[in-house]
C-alpha cells in the first residue's frame, strides 16, 4: 500500500469562516480532488441549499487540496434560526458522508453539524495567541466541551481570533519534524531560497541548522547584531527579533503544514515520534520536554475541531503569524524587504495566512480586484486567488520561483485585510499589521498601528452606527505601566528589546484614534477585543467631558494557550494600580488625560486587575451593544467573572 492511501480523506476542517443571513462559507482541506456536495437544512425541515459546491480547490501539494466552499442560501435566515449541514465527498467511485464518517465532530445527539445565525450579537467568544508547546491546556478544547453541554440556542454567536492563530517564530523541535514529515507525507511544493545560504528547502531539512539553530541560516542585520551581543551575549542576531527563532519557519511548505497541524488531529496519527537524523544530541532532552506537551495538545484537537464546525470563526493576523515585531518601526521594514531572503519568509507565512484564514474572513474582498498599495516598489497585478493560482499551476509544473515572488508582491501590497461582519452591533475587524503609521523622524521609533487613511476609513465606516464591536489584535488600552516600560525603551532606541508596539507609541495615531471616540457621530457604544499581551483584563472608559454619554470597553483575553510570567505580572499589576489608578494625577502626563480609564476588578481574586491563564473570552452584550457580563472560560474549566467595584 503507497503512502498516500493511508492518508485520511479529509486533512483539517470543515471550519465555519462566515455565515451571514444569506451565505455560508466553509473551509476544508483534502487528500485528493474531490466533487463537494452540500445540504443545508434549516430545522424543521426547510431546505436551504443541496447542490454541488462551485468550488476550484488549491492544491496546496501532490495531495493535498484547499477548499472555500461558498454556499448561497435560498431562503435567508432569520436571528435564531438553527441550522444543520453535511458535506458529501464524491471522487467518481465512492462518496461518503462528512458528518456520519466523523461522529467524534459531532456534538453529543447530532448526526450533522449544526449552527445557530445569529443576526444580533449578544454572546461571543474571542481570544488569541495558541502556542501548541505552551504547557497546560488549550482554552479552545475547554470551550468546545462547555458548548457540548449547552443547548444550540444558548450558543454564542461567533468565535474571534485576534492573533497568534499559530507561531511560525516560535516552533517546537518536536513539531518542526512532524511537520516535515507532513510535507513529505502531502508532496508539498518544494522551494528554491534566494539570498540564502541554503539553496533549496531540501538542503534546508539537511542543515546541520535545521533543529533548534536556525538563526544561523536566517538573515542578519549588523545593528541588531551589536543589540544581541550586549543584551543576550550571542553571536548574531537575525532580522527576525523574536529571541525563540531557534526554529522559526521559512518555506511556504512549512507554514502550510504547521496549519494543518494545529488545526486538526487527521495528521497526527501514524507520525515517526524519534530524533530527527540531523538533530544534534545537546538539543536531545528539550526535544524530549517539548514532546510531552505536544502531546497533550494532540488530545486536545478533535474537541477544538469540533468547535470549528460548530460556530462562525472570524481571524485576524498578528506578529507571531508571520513573525515577531512584525513591521514594527519603518527601520526594520526597510531591511526586511529589501534582502531577499527576509522578503520571502515574510511573504510566505502572509501566502498561508490568505490560504489559511484571510481568504474565509471576506472572500468578496480578495476575489475582486483588490485595493493595492500604489506606493510599493514591486509589480503586481489582479485578485489575490488568481495570484496564488497562478504560483499554484507553476509549482505543479516544477517552476514555481517567478511565480512565487509574484504571489508575495500581490499579498504583500495588498489592503484588503481589514473586514466587517454584517451583524448587530456590526464587528470590524482591524488590520494593525500592514498599514502602519510609519515614523518619518525617526526610523527606529514604533509605527503607528494605523495610518491617517485607514483610521479616516474607519471613522467612515462608523459613523451612524448606535454601537460597534472593534477587534484590534493589539489592546488600544493597555496596561499604563508596561506601556510607559516600553517608551522607556524606544527613548533609547531600543523597542524591537521590549516589543514597544501600543497604539499610544505614535502621537498621531493615538491622537486620531482618541478623537474618533469622541466624535459626536461615531458610536456612543465601542466594545473593544484585543488579545496579544497574554493575559487578561477589562477596563470601562468614559470621555473626561460633562453630558457625555459616550462609552468604551477594552475587554482583553489571551492567551487560548498562552500565559505571562506569573510573578512579575503581579508586580506589574500592583505597580499599575499604584501609579496608574483612574484618579492618578499621572495620568494627566499620558494619551488618556481626555480619558478616564477604570480597571475591572477579577472576582475571587481580591484586588487582582489582570488575570493570567490560558482560556477563552465570553462576553454578553445587551439589546444596546453594552456588555452585561465578561468572563474568561479556563482551559482548566474554571469561570473567571470581571467586575466593577
Amino acid at each position: 500500500m503507497t503512502q498516500h492511501q493511508t492518508l485520511p480523506q479529509v486533512l483539517a476542517g470543515p471550519i465555519v469562516r462566515r455565515f451571514t443571513a444569506k451565505e455560508l462559507v466553509i473551509w476544508l482541506v483534502t487528500s485528493e480532488p474531490r466533487s463537494i456536495r452540500a445540504t443545508i437544512e434549516k430545522i424543521p425541515q426547510q431546505l436551504l441549499y443541496d447542490a454541488d459546491c462551485d468550488a476550484r480547490p488549491l492544491q496546496i501539494g501532490e495531495r493535498a487540496y484547499v477548499y472555500l466552499l461558498r454556499m448561497p442560501l435560498q431562503t435567508a435566515c432569520d436571528d435564531g434560526d438553527i441550522v444543520c449541514y453535511d458535506l458529501l465527498l464524491s471522487n467518481g467511485t465512492d462518496t461518503y458522508s462528512l458528518a456520519m464518517s466523523s461522529p467524534d465532530l459531532l456534538f453529543p445527539d447530532e448526526d450533522r453539524f449544526t449552527l445557530v445565525f445569529r443576526s444580533q450579537v449578544r454572546q461571543l467568544l474571542h481570544g488569541s495567541c495558541r502556542k501548541p508547546h505552551h504547557p497546560g491546556d488549550c482554552g479552545l478544547a475547554a470551550a468546545s466541551r462547555k458548548l457540548a453541554v449547552m443547548a444550540p440556542t444558548d450558543r454564542p454567536a461567533l468565535l474571534m481570533m485576534a492573533g497568534d492563530q499559530i507561531y511560525v517564530d516560535d516552533v517546537a523541535g518536536p513539531m518542526l519534524s512532524v511537520i516535515k514529515q507532513t510535507i513529505d507525507r502531502l508532496g508539498l511544493w518544494p522551494e528554491r531560497l534566494d539570498g540564502a545560504l541554503i539553496e533549496d528547502s531540501d538542503a534546508l531539512y539537511r542543515s546541520e541548522h535545521c533543529y533548534y539553530e536556525r538563526e544561523a541560516l536566517l538573515p542578519h542585520d549588523k545593528q541588531s547584531q551589536q543589540v544581541e551581543k550586549r543584551v543576550f551575549r550571542a553571536a548574531k542576531k537575525p532580522i527576525f527579533t523574536s529571541v525563540s527563532a531557534h526554529n522559526h519557519l521559512i518555506t511556504l511548505s512549512e507554514v502550510m503544514a504547521m496549519y494543518l497541524l494545529v488545526w486538526s488531529d487527521a495528521l497526527w496519527a501514524d507520525i515517526d515520534d524519534g530524533y530527527p537524523s540531523n538533530l544534534a544530541a545537546e538539543h536531545h532532552d528539550l526535544f524530549d520536554q517539548e514532546a510531552k506537551i505536544l502531546k497533550a495538545f494532540v488530545q486536545e484537537l478533535p474537541d477544538t475541531r469540533r468547535l470549528f464546525a460548530h460556530i462562525p470563526v472570524y481571524m485576524i493576523f498578528d506578529d507571531h503569524d508571520v513573525t515577531d515585531d512584525w513591521n514594527l518601526t519603518r527601520d526594520w521594514e526597510e531591511t526586511a524587504y529589501n534582502h531577499p531572503f527576509s522578503r520571502r519568509i515574510i511573504g510566505n507565512a502572509l501566502a498561508a495566512y490568505f490560504v489559511c484564514q484571510g481568504w474565509g474572513n471576506a472572500p468578496d474582498a480578495f476575489e475582486s480586484n483588490a485595493r493595492i498599495d500604489a506606493g510599493d516598489a514591486y509589480n503586481a497585478e489582479g485578485p489575490a486567488p488568481d495570484a496564488v493560482r497562478t504560483y499554484v499551476n507553476a509549482a505543479m509544473a516544477g517552476r514555481p520561483e517567478d511565480a512565487q515572488d509574484a504571489m508575495i508582491n500581490t499579498l504583500l501590497r495588498l489592503e484588503c485585510w481589514h473586514y466587517a461582519v454584517p451583524t448587530s452591533p456590526p464587528l470590524l475587524v482591524l488590520d494593525t499589521r500592514t498599514r502602519r503609521w510609519r515614523s518619518e523622524s525617526n526610523a527606529n521609533k514604533p509605527s503607528g498601528l494605523l495610518d491617517w487613511e485607514a483610521l479616516s476609513e474607519l471613522q467612515s465606516e462608523l459613523i451612524n452606527h448606535d454601537a460597534v464591536i472593534l477587534v484590534s489584535a493589539a489592546p488600544i488600552f493597555g496596561v499604563k505601566v508596561i506601556e510607559a516600560i516600553q517608551d522607556v525603551f524606544t527613548f533609547i532606541g531600543k523597542p524591537l528589546m521590549v516589543d514597544a508596539e501600543n497604539w499610544m507609541a505614535h502621537r498621531g495615531t493615538a491622537n486620531v484614534i482618541l478623537n474618533i471616540f469622541g466624535h459626536r457621530k461615531t458610536p456612543k457604544h465601542f466594545v473593544i477585543l484585543s488579545g496579544d499581551v497574554h493575559y487578561s483584563f477589562a477596563y470601562d472608559v468614559s470621555l473626561r467631558r460633562r453630558n457625555s454619554d459616550n462609552h468604551i470597553w477594552q475587554i482583553t483575553a489571551s492567551g487560548f494557550k498562552n500565559t505571562f510570567p506569573n510573578k512579575l505580572l503581579v508586580v506589574l499589576d500592583r505597580m499599575n494600580q499604584l501609579l496608574f489608578a483612574s484618579s492618578s494625577p499621572l495620568n494627566w502626563l499620558t494619551q488618556r488625560r481626555r480619558m478616564k480609564v477604570r480597571s475591572r476588578s477579577v472576582e475571587g481574586k481580591g484586588s487582582r486587575k489582570l488575570l493570567n491563564g490560558s482560556g477563552v473570552g465570553y462576553v454578553s452584550l445587551n439589546a444596546k451593544g453594552q456588555p452585561v457580563s465578561i468572563e474568561i472560560w479556563g482551559a482548566d474549566n474554571t469561570t473567571h467573572r470581571f467586575t466593577r467595584r
